[in-house]
């Protein structure tokens, strides 16, 4: 019998508890290791916002706004969010300035809980943006992909339809208890967390003024910026520059980049006037906008001007904040 010893077994030698000893220092310096140190954030001032837009009704007049908030599925200022109401057919397809260029020259803005709508010599129209539950939620497709939107009545659908003198159309709002799309379903290099309501598939698009000019300096009638409908237009950057950032700062948002952004044949419709071209300022921009070939399985013909953003961080961001870049070293 060994005494209080033995009842805790047998005494090990000092060489093993010191051999545990370095074993446990070793997992310690190991896990250290693996969590770093902590990758240090370097900011890199590579521009300055110039203006902010909001949309409301996708496809109509943009809103420009001094300060908004930034959050997962796009601006918001007030209650005006952007492209929370679509316009569509009786059958629940979108309509855009792609097939109805007229669109465009709807002003959509949101006072005292009402969205008005303004266009020609049409008398302003106002509806809730909290609609009675009894108006009914209608199964709405945007780019293929199923999404719904409660209508907003009778009266501005007819609005609507009689101002673009069109085949029936109505008026839908996407609710906060609704399901969004998922921006992967419309391009694979969105990350699953990515979402949108009706715009075309990201929460942010960001243009530079110098792009911009570039593009303008090639053109026989200039663009506006209105003809590529971004949310935050930046200066004090070179053209294009915008297509390489990746991580950025604005104000306290940050944001990921995540793909160039396509364009197609609404750029081609005059914001002034709602009559479509179908060649300027697309078919300079195809001049020299292409894709990389490695790149055709994404934008296939489609020229790039502007880069989508997706949201990693919400907050606030004003006309003036400056824009960084952020680099991990």
């Amino acid at each position: 019998m060994s005494g209080p010893r033995g009842a805790l077994g047998p005494a090990r030698p000092g060489w093993l508890w010191g051999a545990a000893a370095l074993l446990a220092l070793g997992a310690l310096l190991g896990a250290w290791r693996w969590a770093g140190p902590r990758r240090r954030r370097r900011l890199q001032r590579v521009g300055t916002v110039l203006r902010l837009f909001v949309y409301p009704v996708k496809s109509c007049r943009g809103v420009s706004v001094r300060r908004a908030q930034v959050t997962p599925m796009g601006l918001r200022s007030g209650e005006m969010r952007d492209r929370f109401w679509l316009v569509v057919r009786e059958d629940g397809h979108m309509v855009t300035a792609r097939q109805e260029p007229r669109l465009v020259l709807i002003s959509a803005h949101c006072e005292s809980g009402n969205l008005i709508l303004e266009a020609g010599d049409m008398e302003r129209i106002s509806v809730p943006v909290k609609l009675p539950k009894k108006n009914p939620v209608i199964n709405c497709r945007v780019f293929g992909q199923d999404i719904q939107g409660r209508d907003c009545g009778d009266e501005v659908a007819q609005w609507i339809t009689t101002f673009l003198n069109s085949e029936p159309c109505r008026l839908v709002h996407f609710e906060p208890s609704m399901v969004p799309r998922k921006s992967k379903d419309t391009i694979a290099l969105f990350r699953n967390t990515d979402e949108v309501a009706y715009p075309d598939c990201s929460p942010v698009l960001i243009i530079s003024e110098a792009s911009m000019d570039d593009l303008n300096t090639r053109l026989e009638k200039k663009a506006k910026i209105q003809n590529f409908r971004p949310n935050i237009f930046v200066t004090d950057c070179s053209a294009f520059e915008e297509d390489t950032w990746e991580d950025i700062l604005i104000g306290d948002v940050e944001m990921k980049g995540t793909v160039c952004c396509g364009r197609c044949i609404l750029t081609t419709v005059n914001p002034d006037t709602g009559v479509i071209d179908r060649k300027e300022p697309l078919e300079t921009l195809k001049s020299y906008r292409l894709c990389d070939p490695s790149e055709k399985h994404i934008y296939k013909t489609s020229p790039l001007f502007g880069k989508y953003f997706a949201v990693d961080k919400t907050g606030t961001i004003q006309v003036g904040d400056p824009v960084y870049k952020m680099v991990w070293e």
